[in-house]
């Protein structure tokens, strides 16, 4: 089998098994063989019949001593026989698994694994996983055993035997990019016996050598990949050069307020990158209300005023728009033109806004991705600013700077991300923190509560409404799923109006079109709405000051970073506002993240917090780099690996070793796979 080869291509894997795969994100030979485990069970202590422990999980060796009987209650079927060995015997019971008639032989000796009861008098092991001792190697048994994630229809026992199966054939094929040198001195195993024994350890020393290499290759190619992306920002480029003195302090009278001090520390230092003849390529981060936007319109007035074109990219048009309104407003006093380019207008209408961009006429450009359209063309633009950064793929930043010669780039995001790791992912731009809020905004308290204190948050709300405010409430799922017990949006929203039959209740997601969801959000953001039931689509919208209350049910779905996302739509305003997280999770872990955002309101800790309980997920945007997501590193406890493939790549990247040389040729080959955005050059 070739790494390339389709699941189809794998023995024992048929169009069903196929399909199970492909929702496990597995769709080629290579995909198996790196869907890592997520857990072990250590199955290497057998125990005698006679010594099975109650209420545990069991691994013991027994002879059938009779055929399995089929026995049907009502609708289910109870599978059962009785197992012996030399200590003395036990009851063994499956429930709705009819094929165990057939698949165990009486008189043949099993490896059983499973978790051992007494009821009223009678010894039974309940639905214990199995497998024949005549086989030479023990998959599910007697062994490290790897767990993995599953989907219905899947299970463990056949998820190890399809990935054992693969490995196996394919040890030719798994060729060891990582060169020998780097291998040589951080002391890394070879590929194919960390591949081989990540899945299936022959020893605790076999398991940990494993992942030490996966790791560090899984995070030196991050790196290497990233060192690539960012090669297409040269800091040493010249670039524009803006004057600020003439200007920033009109734009500063603009605004109508007093910048914080966090503010105007990130506009000294925005002015500076912008004066010094050299591209600015800087990133800011704050929470939501920090005030970003203040901060980059600064930046825009003062190269517009220098006779440039500024942009915004923001990642929706709900965003956008917001964004328009607010430059619109205050623009327009100093005589400064702006337009608002969407997908969603009209041709006429982009006709005439792509010839006012061209010409010049149209100073401030805000829209959505349709700004880096093919059309657009800028008369001169000075200034690029992006907003939530990790929303748009590398490719689409670079096509906006291309619109230009050489314009500063100014980043913004609202995810806040630990500055470690920050300074990894976007090592291309300086970053700026914006740590502080502006004067008079309260600390949005926030509850956290089981689904017992519904009516309770009903009569809440209520209370809320009278008050003349506004709530959201926000769902996980879009449709009902009958694997998960969620209530869907929609027919939650339906409940919802039928609680408050008084009020108005509008229901809003994704998969709406475009229109309609700017007509539910624009009635909300007017107030024609009282509540606004909601995916999290609104994680990013309009501002609506007057909503005082965000409640959002499993809470535990979401990753903290999401929650501060969507706990930052309320406290807005000088009025209280209230977050309401509600989740009956009884783990453990869960109740620390969701506590975390009870005891905090600083978007910092708490993604130092979600990266520690839950690892990086996505929310620092790799995927949005063109890089795939982590499949065994942890950003978290594996830093001091990072900082080793940090320093091997670091050590590549300066030695400027070619890629071409023979060493190197499954490393280039690797990164040719990895890095999406087929524009860049390896």
């Amino acid at each position: 089998m070739e790494l390339k080869d389709t699941v189809g291509k794998i023995k024992n894997v048929g169009t069903q098994r196929a399909k199970l795969l492909n929702n496990l994100g597995i769709y080629t030979v290579e995909d198996i063989i790196e869907y890592f485990p997520r857990d072990y069970e250590d199955r290497r202590s057998l125990r005698e019949i006679s010594d099975l422990m109650e209420n545990t999980e069991n691994t013991f060796s027994a002879t059938v001593e009779k055929a399995v009987e089929n026995v049907y209650i009502g609708k289910m079927c109870i599978s059962r026989t009785r197992v012996y060995d030399d200590s003395g015997s036990v009851n063994v019971i499956w429930y709705n698994q009819k094929y165990i008639k057939n698949a165990i032989k009486k008189d043949c000796q099993y490896m059983f694994t499973g978790k051992f009861q007494v009821k009223n008098g009678r010894r039974e092991v309940i639905s214990p996983e199995f497998e024949i001792l005549d086989k030479e190697e023990l998959l599910n048994s007697g062994r490290i055993i790897p767990v993995y994630p599953l989907t219905k229809g899947l299970s463990q026992k056949v998820l190890r035997s399809i990935i054992k199966y693969t490995i196996d054939n394919t040890k030719n094929a798994l060729d060891d990019f990582l060169p020998k040198s780097i291998r040589m001195k951080y002391k890394l195993c070879e590929r194919n016996f960390a591949v081989s024994n990540i899945h299936f350890p022959e020893s605790d020393d076999a398991f940990f050598e494993a992942r030490k290499r996966l790791v560090f290759e899984e995070l030196f190619m991050l790196q290497t990949a990233l060192f690539k992306i960012k090669s297409y920002c040269d800091k040493s480029s010249s670039g524009i050069k803006i004057y600020k003195k003439r200007y920033l302090s009109d734009a500063k009278k603009l605004l109508g307020f007093e910048l914080t001090d966090a503010q105007k520390k990130v506009v000294d230092e925005i002015m500076s990158d912008m004066s010094s003849g050299k591209i600015m390529n800087r990133l800011v981060q704050g929470d939501v209300g920090s005030g970003k936007t203040a901060v980059a319109l600064c930046g825009a007035y003062v190269a517009i005023k220098n006779g440039f074109q500024s942009v915004l990219m923001a990642p929706t048009e709900v965003l956008a728009k917001q964004h328009y309104d607010y430059f619109s407003a205050l623009f327009g006093k100093a005589g400064i033109s702006v337009g608002f380019l969407s997908g969603s207008l009209k041709k006429k209408e982009k006709d005439a806004i792509y010839e006012n961009i061209e010409n010049g006429n149209m100073q401030m450009i805000i829209g959505t991705h349709a700004v880096i359209q093919k059309d657009v063309y800028f008369k001169n633009v000075g200034l690029v600013i992006t907003d939530e950064q990790h929303r748009f793929g590398v490719n689409q930043r670079k096509v906006l700077s291309e619109k230009g010669e050489n314009p500063h780039v100014l980043v913004m995001t609202a995810t806040p991300i630990p500055r470690t790791l920050a300074l990894i992912l976007y090592g291309d731009l300086d970053i700026s923190i914006i740590d502080t809020l502006p004067p008079g905004r309260q600390k949005t308290e926030t509850l956290v509560v089981n689904t017992s204190y519904r009516k309770r948050i009903y009569t809440f709300i209520e209370k809320e409404i009278l008050k003349g405010h506004q709530a959201y409430i926000v769902c996980p799922v879009i449709e009902e799923n009958e694997e998960n017990d969620m209530a869907s949006v929609e027919s939650y929203g339906e409940d919802i109006k039928k609680e408050f039959a008084k009020y108005n209740v509008g229901i809003l997601h994704g998969k709406m079109k475009n229109d309609e969801k700017e007509a539910i959000m624009s009635d909300f953001a007017e107030g024609k709405t009282n509540i606004l039931v909601s995916t999290t689509v609104i994680e990013v919208g309009v501002n609506v000051p007057n909503a005082t209350i965000m409640l959002i049910e499993n809470a535990e779905r979401f990753g903290l970073s999401q929650l501060h996302q969507l706990r930052g739509r309320v406290g807005r305003s000088k009025e209280q506002s209230y977050c309401i997280l509600v989740s009956d999770s009884k783990n453990q872990i869960t109740k620390q993240r969701l506590m975390t955002m009870k005891r905090t309101n600083d978007g910092f800790e708490i993604s130092e917090t979600d990266l520690k309980l839950r690892g990086p997920g996505d929310f620092f945007g790799t995927k949005q780099h063109g890089i795939p997501p982590l499949k065994i590193a942890n950003l978290y406890t594996d830093m001091e690996m990072l900082k080793l493939s940090q320093e091997a790549a670091t050590e590549k990247k300066r030695k400027k070793d070619a890629l071409d040389r023979e060493e190197n040729k499954f490393l280039k080959e690797r990164l040719e796979n990895i890095l999406l955005p087929k524009t860049i050059s390896i």
